[in-house]
């Protein structure tokens, strides 16, 4: 074998040496670039490379024309195709050779997990996912790599969201109260680290304190935003907000600057640090649980997707793709995950220019009802059937 390719190499070394006596050859392999013969050395490796990241064809099977104008529109699919392959080639899945995104076979039983009862929602810490079972009250922690069931929390009331944050993991309590896990240490009761509610919809996390939308079951009641700023001892301060004018009941997101409240009317709020309204936006009733994918939040609603440009207010409506009164989505860096409950479907979108991806169902009474993405792949919990499934 070791002779073999000594032969082999031996072989190209006298085929490059003929080329360089030669002249000739290697003159022609200088002149041309890729395909391209109408490109100079100094330009060919840029060239090449959009050429072969898929980024550009040229003008034809064998000109580039680089001295020709560029148009608007040129420049945007370039730079479009150029931002997708960079998130590609940047991600997680990209890292572990994991290219594939086929449909999972949650009816065969693979890549599934058991977890409690009625489980909602769910978020990764980066190496575990954690799942808030609202019908048992626990929380169950998973491991991303296998799937494997790790631990069982309890004492966090009805569990109905979850963020992870400074190295804890907060639970919002269906029926008021914020609890505090520490993955660090061994499973048993959450901490209670301050009151919300007594029905709490949605929270959302600035980098620094916790947002907490809620409502006091009143007729009438307008709901009132709790801003905890996370202490060393419990319970921990709260700041409650309310406003006359416009309801804050409904789910929430941080967009980087601004935390957003979308609110079950159809108002979305964009609120300053002190939840004071700053922007008012008109959208559909309904809203569910918004993912922000850096430039637009994507809000399900009954009617269908709402992505809501953060800068300015801007709405596109998408509809179809399989959805049926979507309630939650999530991003993994490239593509938008949307779950209908209802009739058991899972939706893909292109986060970059809005394209539909298709979908599948999940199975017959299944329930998707919560979507996070560790990264490498998106995690669905399956409410009907009490599981965590991986796609």
């Amino acid at each position: 074998m070791k002779l073999a390719r000594a032969a082999r190499w031996s072989v190209f070394g006298m085929i490059c040496l003929g080329a360089t006596i030669a002249g000739g050859a290697i003159q022609i392999l200088q002149d041309q670039c890729g395909p391209f013969t109408d490109v100079s050395p100094a330009f060919c490796p840029y060239v090449l490379e959009m050429y072969y990241l898929g980024i550009t064809v040229g003008t034809s099977p064998t000109t580039y024309s680089p001295d020709d104008p560029l148009t608007r529109g040129q420049g945007a699919v370039f730079i479009a195709k150029g931002f997708d392959q960079s998130l590609a080639r940047s991600s997680r899945r990209a890292a572990l050779g994991q290219w594939w995104t086929t449909t999972p076979h949650y009816d065969l039983g693979l890549g599934v997990t058991s977890v409690g009862s009625d489980p909602e929602w769910v978020m990764s810490d980066g190496a575990d996912l954690w799942v808030a079972n609202r019908g048992d009250g626990t929380v169950s922690r998973i491991r991303a790599s296998d799937g494997k069931l790790l631990g069982t929390w309890t004492g966090a009331g009805q569990p109905q969201q979850i963020v992870v944050a400074f190295g804890r993991v907060l639970v919002l309590s269906r029926n008021g109260g914020l609890y505090l896990i520490d993955p660090t240490q061994p499973e048993g009761a959450a901490q209670f680290v301050a009151p919300t509610g007594p029905i709490s919809f949605s929270m959302t996390f600035d980098g620094t304190k916790v947002w907490v939308s809620s409502d006091d079951g009143s007729a009438g009641s307008m709901g009132v935003i709790q801003i905890v700023t996370p202490g060393a001892t419990a319970p921990w301060q709260i700041t409650s907000v309310t406003n006359t004018q416009y309801p804050l009941d409904g789910t929430m997101g941080f967009d980087g600057a601004n935390v957003w409240l979308f609110d079950l009317n159809g108002f979305m709020l964009r609120l300053d640090s002190s939840g004071s309204v700053t922007q008012v936006v008109q959208g559909p009733y309904a809203l569910g649980y918004p993912a922000f994918d850096g430039t637009n939040f994507w809000v399900p609603s009954g009617s269908g997707l709402s992505v809501v440009n953060a800068a300015s207010g801007s709405i596109v409506t998408l509809t179809g793709n399989g959805m049926a009164g979507p309630s939650v989505a999530a991003f993994d860096g490239e593509r938008i995950m949307v779950a209908s409950g209802c009739c058991d479907t899972i939706s893909l979108w292109k986060a970059a220019d809005l394209t539909p991806l298709g979908f599948f169902g999940t199975g017959n009474s299944t329930q998707p009802v919560g979507i996070c993405s560790d990264g490498i792949n998106f995690w669905v919990t399956l409410s009907g059937s009490g599981q965590l499934a991986r796609f």
